[in-house]
């Protein structure tokens, strides 16, 4: 190591922001693992579901999956391509789209795979996908349709950037791009002939969150920009609790609509993954940090991780409003506050605002 990076990792290390991290979301997930436990040795009933099998589905299913050319949606891509859906493989890098679709046709040759190049923290390049993935459908001899979403792209960004719209990248890429893009695709969710699925990937660091100020300087993230130090660890709790947030009030529209058929929203936390969400932390630290909790037993590699995802994807139909956390069909209660309604509908509301003054509004109003 060399002197530089000794200083960066001791910046690091002696910042109230890593020792947050170091500390809360540790304790956030130990005490995730203890709920799960508590209710296994007292029989208390945190509910599980079976994953129901695509055979019922009368065409070849379509999912797509963001930020999926590594780490959890990489996992979670190639497991549903064995379950026999076309995935519909979102990232930033044209590069990395073409070396993940090798990948995993190299571990299953019939995998139907499409790659398409977005960037979620971009609301013009969000409209975009929606409007090419609607026109891909239409060329194929797919039904012009969306079975699954799986909002999972994620980054842990350690200083402030801004997107093209004036966003912080954490929060654009985080919540406001699975929020855009989830209502522009709401169409093609609702045009499946059997029931769709949304699933929001969350994290256990939302809990570190225990109020929560709902305004366009919040949810743009442009408050952040005036500390004195960026406070990323917030930010992506924040980020987190706001997906989360808006996973009950999409739950809570999408019970008001009446159809013959339904769109579930389901929110999945994967737990602590060894992925490259650590990549901004020096690596040094990053180490240690991943040696610490494999030590406690609550580390895990994207395959495994990536079960609480396809548990949420693939939940018998009518699933929705629910944590899925801990594989196996398991599910768990969030924090009190991310069950808020009436804070989820102030977020709702804002984003919605928020997003009126891009491209997204001229959009919205086409559909």
């Amino acid at each position: 190591m060399s002197i530089k990076d000794l200083w960066v990792a001791l910046y690091f290390v002696f910042s109230l922001q890593f020792l947050r991290m170091a500390l809360l979301w540790t304790f956030s997930i130990l005490l995730s693992h203890y709920q799960l436990l508590k209710s296994s040795i007292f029989s208390q009933k945190l509910k599980s579901y079976p994953r129901c099998p695509t055979s019922t589905i009368p065409h070849r299913p379509v999912c797509v999956i963001t930020g999926a050319t590594s780490g959890l949606g990489l996992a979670a891509a190639r497991d549903l391509s064995k379950e026999g859906y076309v995935v519909v493989i979102v990232g930033r890098s044209q590069q990395l789209l073409l070396e993940t679709i090798r990948k995993i046709k190299d571990r299953n040759q019939d995998a139907h795979l499409k790659g398409f190049q977005v960037d979620m923290s971009s609301i013009e390049s969000i409209i975009k996908f929606k409007t090419s993935l609607r026109q891909w459908l239409l060329d194929s001899d797919l039904h012009c349709s969306v079975q699954i979403l799986i909002n999972n792209a994620g980054i842990l960004a350690t200083s402030p950037r801004v997107t093209t719209e004036g966003y912080d990248q954490m929060m654009g890429t985080n919540y406001i791009g699975a929020f855009a893009l989830t209502k522009l695709l709401l169409p093609l969710l609702g045009s499946s002939p059997v029931s769709s699925k949304i699933v929001n990937v969350t994290s256990f660091t939302h809990r570190n969150v225990t109020d929560m100020q709902v305004d366009e300087g919040t949810v743009s993230g442009n408050r952040f920009f005036s500390s004195k130090q960026y406070p990323y660890a917030q930010v992506y709790e924040y980020s987190k609790l706001c997906l989360l947030l808006f996973t009950f009030e999409l739950h809570r529209q999408l019970c008001l609509m009446e159809k013959s058929h339904h769109i579930f929203v389901t929110a999945a936390d994967p737990g602590v993954v060894q992925t490259n969400i650590m990549q901004e932390v020096p690596a040094s630290l990053s180490c240690l940090a991943y040696f610490a909790l494999r030590h406690l037993r609550v580390l895990q590699s994207p395959e495994c991780g990536a079960s609480s995802i396809i548990d949420a994807a693939l939940a018998p139909p009518g699933t929705s409003g629910v944590y899925f956390f801990g594989g196996k069909g398991r599910t768990l209660n969030p924090s009190a506050l991310s069950r808020n309604s009436k804070l989820a509908l102030q977020l709702w509301e804002t984003t919605c605002n928020m997003l009126s003054q891009t491209g997204f509004g001229v959009e919205e109003k086409k559909m």
